[in-house]
């Protein structure tokens, strides 16, 4: 369905620069992920370390990209 953020209550029109840095941003995220995956593969490396850099990274990346969505709702 085109437009389908339309029919979702609490969305809005992102303009293209904010797509943009959405994009950007989760991209950026992707990278973060291959590293740590990465990581996770070191012979003798803190797992948890890792777990719990993981977690952090997400919850950074998911309200970067909340500050550009600006949603209505919470």
């Amino acid at each position: 369905m085109d437009n389908q953020h339309r029919h979702i209550k609490g969305y809005r029109e992102l303009t293209e620069e904010e797509i943009d840095l959405m994009n950007e941003t989760k991209a950026l995220a992707e990278s973060c992920k291959m590293l740590l995956d990465k990581l996770k593969s070191v012979p003798n490396v803190d797992t948890r370390s890792v777990s719990i850099a993981t977690i952090n990274l997400q919850q950074g990346f998911m309200w970067a990209v909340r500050a550009v969505a600006r949603p209505e709702t919470f």
